[in-house]
């Protein structure tokens, strides 16, 4: 009797082993927005890195679907795209400390205002409050050959600093920033 209470109590313990073991291993798919990172500089020479979600275009147009023009916006997709500055550097003449801030846009046809905020945190551009403005640029539009399904940023180096560069569709837009 005391060996089938013992073999019952193994038994039972290793089919909730199993049970709890095959639950943990469920995972959710992709995201429909993924999040990505792009920097410039590796380790204690890092000069600044983004954190961004990369919405897709799937048929949608950008400045009427998406990223609609004349509306502020989170710059990427779900929450808002953080802007990493490991160093000082200056936006439109304005200097920003080093520190993380959100990065917002109003996107148009021919120009986007880019905005660096204080304002962190926030899901979408909901929590964007325009007093919160460290500093911002308008930067014109130009029209790539190719159209990139996802919204995308990259860093390139420039002599006084850094550009960050965001491309959708064909939509591309060069962020200066200076050291």
């Amino acid at each position: 009797m005391k060996n089938f209470r013992l073999l019952t109590t193994v038994a039972f313990a290793f089919m909730m082993l199993v049970s709890f073991n095959a639950e943990a291993q469920k995972f959710r798919g992709l995201d429909k927005s993924p999040m990505d990172a792009a920097s410039i500089g590796r380790g204690n020479k890092q000069l600044a890195k983004v954190y961004y979600s990369r919405p897709q275009l799937k048929g949608r147009t950008v400045g009427e679907d998406l990223a609609p023009y004349g509306k502020v916006w989170r710059t990427g997709a779900n929450e808002a795209t953080q802007l990493i500055l490991n160093v000082d550097m200056n936006l439109n003449g304005t200097k920003i400390k080093a520190g993380t801030y959100s990065l917002f846009s109003i996107p148009g046809e021919k120009e986007w205002e880019v905005i660096v905020s204080s304002d962190l945190n926030n899901w979408g551009a909901s929590g964007y409050k325009k007093e919160n403005t460290v500093a911002s640029i308008k930067v014109p539009v130009t029209m790539g050959d190719e159209s990139l399904e996802a919204f995308s940023m990259a860093f390139e180096p420039s002599d006084d600093g850094v550009h960050l560069h965001m491309g959708w569709d064909k939509v591309r837009i060069a962020v200066p920033f200076t050291k």
